[in-house]
């Protein structure tokens, strides 16, 4: 058995999560791999996370999926980056950008002293990247003879959750010859080392396969109930366990597409507020522990309100959601991988749910075990992997609390309290006053957040470092690099679609 080959995978669970698995393992193995996927119609999907990182272009690129009939069925639209509106200080009119882009010239020089010196009327993502611009006049990435998942500028996407499953799903089963199995997974066999041999079904009996990847989100059926791989909870640091969710159609057919997910902080949480093209994505998420529900709604009703939503607030019906912040202690175990929120989840406040499910499957893809016999190695090299990326991630949502300057309720004093800061997090930030954020700061070639985003945020709360002198060398450099942002900005506000011409354009052709 330890080394008869993997030929056979087996996915229990749909929704994005589970499609994304099936299309990223069979298109990578045609030949090699038979891909099941089991799913129950009985059990819902949480179909609210709608944002995506730029990753998902080339995902979709590599299983052969078409942009178009992508933005067509899924109701989708571009993204390029996150507008963070109140994180500062509360006002509702001060905000900052995480774009996308990288900075102008970051692979070249280090900018941000220039920008900080001669510059104190530029944001900082405004000195640094023409999206700030586009984003605010709701332009589009890229222009309509731009080829499928070329861009102008970097995006991602804005998406309709359960519509993009069954696109997947019909895409995975036509195109890459999926097998689909309709039906409820009652429990599962293991062998007498642990390793799981069949999941038993309530219609179709046992299901075999070699490798098992668990999209069962929160239940863990195979992770969890069955191999009992426990959660690591994370309230310690990102305190958000509760949402509520709603649907907002828009006052008028012609009303401008957001090019960014909008996050607007409040007193117990933060809002998101995704633009499609037929209705906003709008949901509060808030901690149980800082604000009762009743709250909650209101707070969500107060900023429906506040921004003219069509639907009347006051009638709005709102999907309650409840999460445990935290990830597996090991996501990989025998020869059972979870994935998607089976393997884990936290707050959604830069939208990395749907990269990890890319990023956990490409590895799985990459390195697929070749038999039984290197499966402990395989899973021991992903479990380092993806430890490190979690905390990556913790690290990087807890420095948009950490700098805010807010002190008007428990949840923004607990946030800034130093025994809620990771360590790793609190080091780099006494580093930071005195040189900016730069790429010897993270270890790995695929960084969740590369030094980058730490400084979109960083500058963009309004984060002083103080440089020495040493500095000044490069800003002859800078100064020319900020210059060319400038005339590209001026160029693509001349010569970008705004969102909602283009998509017409894509989807109407």
């Amino acid at each position: 058995m330890m080394n008869d080959p993997t030929t056979k995978v087996l996915i229990v669970g749909g929704g994005a999560a589970g499609w994304l698995a099936a299309g990223i393992i069979a298109a990578g193995h045609r030949s090699s791999l038979q891909v099941t996927l089991v799913e129950s119609q009985d059990v819902p999907t949480i179909g609210v996370g709608e944002g995506t990182w730029p990753t998902m272009r080339e995902t979709l690129r590599r299983i052969g999926v078409s942009e178009k009939s992508f933005l067509k069925e899924c109701d989708a639209s571009f993204k390029q980056g996150t507008k963070f509106v109140g994180w500062q200080n509360g006002d509702h009119d001060e905000f900052y950008y995480h774009p996308f882009s990288l900075p102008q010239g970051f692979l070249d020089v280090n900018s941000v002293p220039y920008w900080q010196e001669h510059m104190p009327g530029f944001s900082f993502a405004a000195a640094m990247s023409p999206q700030q611009q586009i984003c605010e006049h709701t332009l589009a990435p890229k222009q309509a003879a731009t080829p499928d998942f070329a861009a102008v500028v970097n995006y991602g996407y804005h998406l309709d959750a359960a519509k993009f499953g069954l696109f997947l799903r019909d895409h995975c089963v036509r195109k890459l010859g999926v097998t689909h199995v309709s039906d409820h997974v009652e429990s599962a066999n293991q062998d007498e080392h642990g390793y799981i041999t069949s999941v038993c079904t309530k219609l179709n009996g046992a299901l075999t396969a070699d490798l098992f990847i668990d999209c069962t989100g929160g239940a863990g059926l195979l992770i969890d109930k069955q191999l009992g791989q426990p959660m690591r909870a994370r309230r310690e640091t990102l305190f958000n366990d509760r949402a509520l969710a709603v649907q907002v159609p828009y006052q008028r057919v012609d009303q401008p597409i957001a090019s960014a997910t909008v996050s607007t902080a409040l007193r117990a949480g933060w809002v998101w507020d995704i633009a499609l093209p037929t209705r906003r994505g709008v949901g509060y998420v808030y901690s149980s522990s800082h604000s009762s529900d009743e709250q909650a709604d209101s707070e969500l009703r107060n900023y429906l309100q506040r921004g003219k939503a069509s639907c009347e607030a006051d009638k709005c019906e709102f999907r309650k959601l409840r999460f445990e912040p935290g990830h597996r202690d090991s996501f990989w175990y025998k020869n059972c991988v979870a994935v998607g929120m089976s393997a884990g989840f936290i707050e959604p406040l830069e939208a990395s749910a749907l990269a990890l499910v890319e990023l956990s499957i490409a590895m799985i893809r990459d390195d697929m075990p070749a038999n039984r016999e290197v499966m402990d190695i395989v899973a021991r090299r992903f479990n380092e992997r993806f430890q490190y990326r979690w905390d990556r991630i913790i690290d990087f949502l807890k420095l948009h609390y950490v700098l805010s300057k807010r002190r008007d309720t428990a949840y923004w004093k607990d946030h800034q309290s130093s025994e809620t800061i990771p360590d790793r997090l609190r080091e780099l930030l006494a580093l930071w006053r005195h040189r900016a954020p730069a790429r010897l700061d993270f270890y790995q070639t695929e960084e969740i957040f590369p030094a980058a985003s730490y400084q979109y945020v960083l500058y963009g709360m309004g984060f002083r470092t103080h440089f020495n002198e040493a500095a000044d060398e490069y800003a002859s450099l800078a100064r020319k690099h900020l210059e060319e942002n400038a005339r590209q900005t001026e160029k693509m506000l001349h010569g970008l679609p705004t969102n909602r011409e283009l998509l017409a354009q894509i989807t109407d052709g």
